[in-house]
């Protein structure tokens, strides 16, 4: 990928599989789920990575393993140029102070037997930064920068609205000053106007800090918005990476195409013009996943090839990779 800008994550070719068990006392390895199988990406400083696909795909599980909440079963995480694996407990213990996530259910994220004022402080206590009256000056700073009152510090999270829950989780993963958000689909439990709202929060964050983002979602709409360059997930797999306008100006592979199909367009006239691509049949089981290409079960333009060899993901443009036979062999 480009050289240009400075890269703050490299995921190289990345697996994370669970293992499969049989037996209640003599517990016999049979096989494994391939959440993630072979992921490489980079993530840029100061940008917006967004990441799509239907569920289970493995978005959820890859960003987990980017913060090392899920270790790596094969593959390398470098951040900012230090390889995660290769760190003591301490040393990562440091690192993942720069790396703080946004959870997608802000009902679920927030402990509610604590106030607002403790679950916000919760890193600074933990990683020891500051006495109790500068944890709760930071507090303070920290609500008022996600737009909510600092006097809520004593309130509890029943007494919050879904929106404000989010703002809460943002402001908490603000704390440390981290470089790295990764925020795990956390606009898909609220309402839309609540949605706008914190997906522009987040984004003039972003202007004021220099945050970098990993951004999780099913919304392509919402994702072109936000995002400077996308990856489309199928099966553990990125299928197709580019900058945001390019994929969805030119998508190339078979499945990123059905996806943007199905994104409403506010137009009549250009929705009758536009075909809707109707995937048949459901996603394989990541467990017993197809020989070849991940997604030639549900694919329309599937050839021989596609059932007999797995597609490389190559560089096809300038800054746009896809791993698909038909667009490699000029076909698609």
């Amino acid at each position: 990928m480009s050289g240009e800008r400075n890269t703050l994550v490299q995921v190289q070719e990345v697996k994370k599989y669970f293992p499969i068990t049989r037996g209640t006392i003599l517990q016999r390895h049979v096989g494994d789920i391939k959440a993630v199988d072979g992921v490489s990406i980079d993530i840029y400083q100061g940008e917006t990575f967004g990441l799509v696909g239907e569920t289970g795909c493995g978005k959820t599980t890859l960003g987990r393993t980017i913060l090392w909440l899920y270790k790596p079963t094969a593959g390398k995480i470098l951040f900012d140029g230090v390889d995660l694996n290769a760190l003591k407990h301490s040393e990562l213990r440091q690192t993942r102070r720069r790396m703080q996530m946004v959870f997608q259910d802000p009902y679920a994220s927030l402990n509610p037997r604590l106030t607002v004022g403790s679950i916000i402080s919760a890193p600074l206590v933990i990683h020891h930064v500051g006495g109790r009256l500068e944890r709760q000056e930071r507090v303070r700073e920290l609500l008022e920068l996600v737009g909510l009152n600092p006097q809520y510090v004593k309130r509890y999270p029943h007494e919050f609205s879904g929106g404000q829950r989010q703002r809460i989780g943002i402001a908490r993963a603000l704390a440390l000053n981290p470089d790295l958000i990764i925020c795990d689909e956390p606009i898909s439990s609220l309402d839309v106007s609540i949605q706008a709202q914190v997906v522009n929060l987040l984004d003039e964050l972003q202007g004021r800090l220099g945050i970098t983002y990993l951004f999780i979602a099913h919304d392509l709409s919402m994702v072109r918005h936000i995002s400077d360059r996308m990856g489309v997930m199928y099966l553990g797999k990125v299928v197709e990476l580019a900058d945001r306008d390019e994929i969805y100006i030119n998508p190339l592979h078979p499945y990123t195409q059905a996806l943007l199909s199905a994104v409403p367009i506010p137009d009549p006239s250009l929705k009758k013009t536009r075909q809707r691509i109707i995937l048949e049949g459901d996603i394989p089981s990541p467990a017993n996943p197809p020989l070849g290409c991940n997604f030639n079960t549900r694919c329309p333009l599937a050839i021989d090839v596609c059932f007999n060899e797995e597609p490389q993901y190559l560089e096809v443009s300038t800054d746009h990779w896809v791993a698909c036979h038909l667009v490699q062999s000029g076909e698609s």
